[in-house]
């Protein structure tokens, strides 16, 4: 377990170093904050405290223990093509830390289990022959009248898949993820995901690596056809409590359960934080910079003196996708081969459905599997309001009618809820993030928001680690605009570090706001 100092000790040598970067507090313990604080002490030129709200690291990247049993907040792959990233992770862990798995998914739909990435054979003994044409027929027309509006999700879609695939493989899930028509959700959500990809390249790919009898090389990889990645065998968490402890080990505090309440201004630049520990009690730390993954909006509302109405404004209008997941225990035989399934259904709720002991067998216990089920909410909304049993008896029943295990064979089951797990891009948001940017920099010049919730920006766990990097860069000299930072040069493709496009970097599935604001999401917690 990380060594974390209570609340109310800064420990010794806490005084002002009086060179290098100077006292750094960071904001939160997740993949961008304990990147940035493990880079801040290795360099060995400044005083770092980190403040984790929570009682555990690693942010949505932890990974949550309960009665023994360990499972992943959304399953996470540790694939990159950041170099940077890949030797930070082997840094923190040695080699017989990491496992390789094998990559297996399908999709559930219409009561029939596809493979994902597509196969043919596969597709078409489920599909049919009949239904297998009509597909084919449905591709070769959108080359003839491609949709007319293929600057949403569903017309991007349709016009590189055919309107009968997208409704069998696309449409239901990311309306489930986003909790929005797919006709209404930004082309870049699907550009991005399914960069490189169409009906052609789906099919061709396996057949591809096939034939050539050896592994593809990483660069020019189709990210979402990915074979294999590393897994800490212990799961994400693993990774993030190892990096704490370096942290701590090289002469950094970290403090859990210790909310700030108050970023201090004066002069064009942070002096200080005002937080809160678990018993209420609360204490004000001096900073010569603060780097901050906590959500912006919360940032922004935390910034004393207070910050002007159009800058507030912008705050309150950026909103989140709240998450949880219902980790059920089943016997070893009643689990599946699969890492996850898409569930495409749209008689359920679940979306995805994970099998943690495909991701490591040092996860769930002998004899036993834990599957997660996915929900995708908006905190205060029916699901995330229903108690744990509830909820623990609508993931087995679900479980059943999608046909995978019994309701009677489950043990156990556990409920996580994570707030704020996604950002959501509106159709507003870059405007309102950019407002809070420039404001930012001429009101706090040395508050430095990095990652995905720290940004608004739709970041990966790498990426966000990768902004984190920059900005301790920046801090000792550096003028990287970690702004830039895009997954379109860095993850799909083979490009150098970094991006000279401007904007929020990976492509977002934008929302109407009107859908995004609208009557059943709970105001935002901060």
């Amino acid at each position: 377990m990380t060594s974390a100092k209570p609340a109310g000790d800064t420990g010794p040598g806490h005084e002002p170093t009086g060179s290098g970067v100077g006292d750094v507090v960071v904001i939160g313990a997740g993949p961008a904050g304990l990147t940035a604080a493990r880079e801040l002490v290795t360099g060995g030129d400044t005083q770092v405290t980190v403040l984790e709200a929570d009682s555990v690291v690693g942010g949505i990247s932890r990974t949550a223990e309960r009665d023994g049993w360990r499972f992943d907040i959304g399953g996470h792959r540790f694939f990159t093509k950041v170099g940077r990233v890949e030797t930070f992770w082997h840094d923190v862990l040695p080699a017989e830390d990491f496992l390789v798995r094998p990559r297996m998914s399908r999709i559930y739909y219409g009561g029939k289990f596809y493979d994902y990435p597509i196969k043919l054979a596969n597709a078409l003994g489920n599909l049919g022959l009949v239904e297998a044409v009509r597909c084919a027929l449905s591709f070769l027309w959108v080359r003839v009248r491609p949709p007319r509006d293929t600057s949403t999700l569903e017309g991007y879609i349709v016009s590189n898949y055919g309107w009968r695939l997208y409704h069998h493989f696309f449409k239901t899930y990311n309306e489930k993820v986003w909790g929005v028509p797919a006709s209404e959700l930004s082309a870049d959500w699907g550009a991005q995901r399914i960069k490189g990809m169409s009906l052609w390249t789906a099919v061709w790919e396996p057949v591809r690596s096939s034939l050539l009898g050896a592994r593809r090389d990483r660069a020019s990889q189709v990210t979402s056809l990915i074979e294999e990645f590393q897994y800490p065998k212990l799961g994400p968490g693993m990774m993030w409590e190892a990096c704490a402890d370096q942290v701590v080990a090289g002469g950094g505090i970290l403090r859990l359960e210790t909310e700030v309440e108050a970023v201090h201004v004066d002069g064009g630049r942070a002096t200080g934080v005002t937080v809160r520990d678990r018993t209420g009690a609360r204490e004000r730390l001096g900073a010569d910079h603060v780097v901050s993954s906590m959500p912006l909006a919360a940032l922004v509302r935390a910034i004393e003196p207070a910050a002007p109405a159009e800058v507030l404004g912008a705050a309150d209008a950026l909103n989140y996708r709240d998450f949880l997941t219902v980790a059920l225990v089943v016997p070893v035989e009643r689990g599946f081969p699969d890492n996850w399934i898409y569930v495409h259904s749209p008689d359920v709720k679940v979306g995805r459905i994970q099998n943690f002991g495909s991701w490591s067998p040092f996860l769930v216990k002998d004899g036993f599997t834990c599957l997660g089920l996915e929900y995708f909410v908006f905190e205060g909304d029916d699901l995330w309001s229903s108690p744990d049993e509830a909820l623990v008896e609508r993931a087995s029943d679900e479980l059943q009618r999608i046909g995978l295990v019994n309701a009677a064979d489950v043990k156990a089951g556990y409920v996580v809820r994570v707030p704020k797990a996604y950002p959501v891009y509106d159709d507003a948001y870059r405007d309102n993030v950019e407002v809070i940017r420039r404001w930012l920099e001429q009101a706090a010049g040395n508050v430095h928001p990095v990652g995905r919730n720290g940004m608004h920006k739709y970041n990966n766990q790498d990426h966000s680690m990768y902004t984190a990097m920059l900005t301790v860069e920046n801090l000792r000299g550096a003028a990287h605009d970690i702004w830039a930072v895009n997954v379109e040069d860095e993850y799909h493709e083979s490009g150098p570090s970094g991006s000279s496009s401007e904007g929020t970097g990976r492509a977002a599935p934008v929302v109407p706001r009107s859908i995004a604001t609208r009557g059943d999401s709970a105001p935002a917690r901060t």
